[in-house]
């Protein structure tokens, strides 16, 4: 053991974070794959958990929930933020302040985000007032009862929330962009559309990319804003998760469903390493 002594301070300093590692992340993470083959009846090891949630109506919608709102919710934060970062990218009086500004969701908790979103969208929150003003509606919408515009509610809160991490992404993005290659363009004739098709968006395809999978896996770890805004109205399999451990005492359940979000999550941690990562090591 002379590899002992010789790196003891060493192995010193950097035995908290091991420690810290397999404490608080790795054990509890192979626990929790492991209940969720635990039969409960039997004691023994099968897939009767799995096959036990796939049955149950409950995990189909927080399933489908958690799809809708990573693909919907995806689809809308990455076309407002490239507005938005379009807009900051322009120089403007008072460009600082807005880039500022648009901070602030960033650094508010998610959970005050969704008592926010609560005053919003009530029944005599702000949403339906403006929709009144303006004769969309006649009577106030229930947002928190489930179907799609529960699913709406939660897609924008999260939107509000996220929104000023994927401008910034897109926006360093687009400062990366040489402005040589505007003014050569502009020597050819192109117009401002053929500039954004033809230059803007394939150069910003690094940046987009690396803001989808990186949203697409923080959208499927979902919990805070659907548990304040809809409670058990509108299940996603965060919730779902809880609910099984929480409500029914079902600790094997509850594994089989994290189990399986976690594995939705570890793929697209591969497809970032695959289509982000590697492309920078090459």
């Amino acid at each position: 053991m002379a590899w002992v002594k010789r790196y003891r301070l060493e192995i010193v300093m950097v035995l908290p974070l091991v420690l810290y590692i397999l404490g608080f992340s790795l054990v509890p993470v192979l626990e929790t794959i492991r209940l969720s083959f635990v039969n409960a009846s039997t004691n023994t090891y099968d897939l009767s958990n799995y096959v036990y949630i796939m049955s149950q109506q409950g995990f189909k919608k927080a399933f489908s929930n958690t799809i809708v709102i990573t693909i919907v919710g995806l689809a809308l934060q990455l076309s407002v933020a490239l507005s938005i970062a379009l807009l900051l990218k322009r120089a403007f009086k008072g460009r600082g302040f807005f880039r500022t500004v648009m901070l602030i969701p960033m650094g508010v908790p998610t959970i005050v985000a969704g008592v926010i979103m609560l005053y919003v969208f009530s029944t005599n929150g702000y949403f339906n007032l403006f929709l009144q003003r303006f004769n969309i509606i006649e009577a106030p919408i229930i947002w928190n009862e489930g179907g799609f515009k529960t699913l709406f509610m939660i897609i924008f809160a999260d939107m509000w929330k996220v929104l000023p991490i994927v401008i910034l992404l897109l926006l360093s993005g687009l400062e990366s962009i040489s402005e040589d290659v505007y003014e050569a363009s502009a020597i050819d004739g192109a117009t401002t559309w053929q500039n954004f098709w033809y230059i803007t968006l394939p150069l910003l395809k690094p940046a987009i990319t690396m803001a989808l999978i990186l949203r697409a896996i923080d959208a499927f770890r979902i919990f805070e804003l659907p548990l304040v805004l809809a409670g058990r109205h509108t299940p996603v399999i965060g919730t779902y998760a809880y609910s099984e451990y929480r409500d029914f005492f079902n600790e094997h359940t509850s594994a089989a469903a994290a189990t399986i979000l976690l594995l939705m999550i570890i793929v697209f941690i591969i497809i970032y390493f695959l289509f982000v990562e590697r492309k920078k090591d090459v």
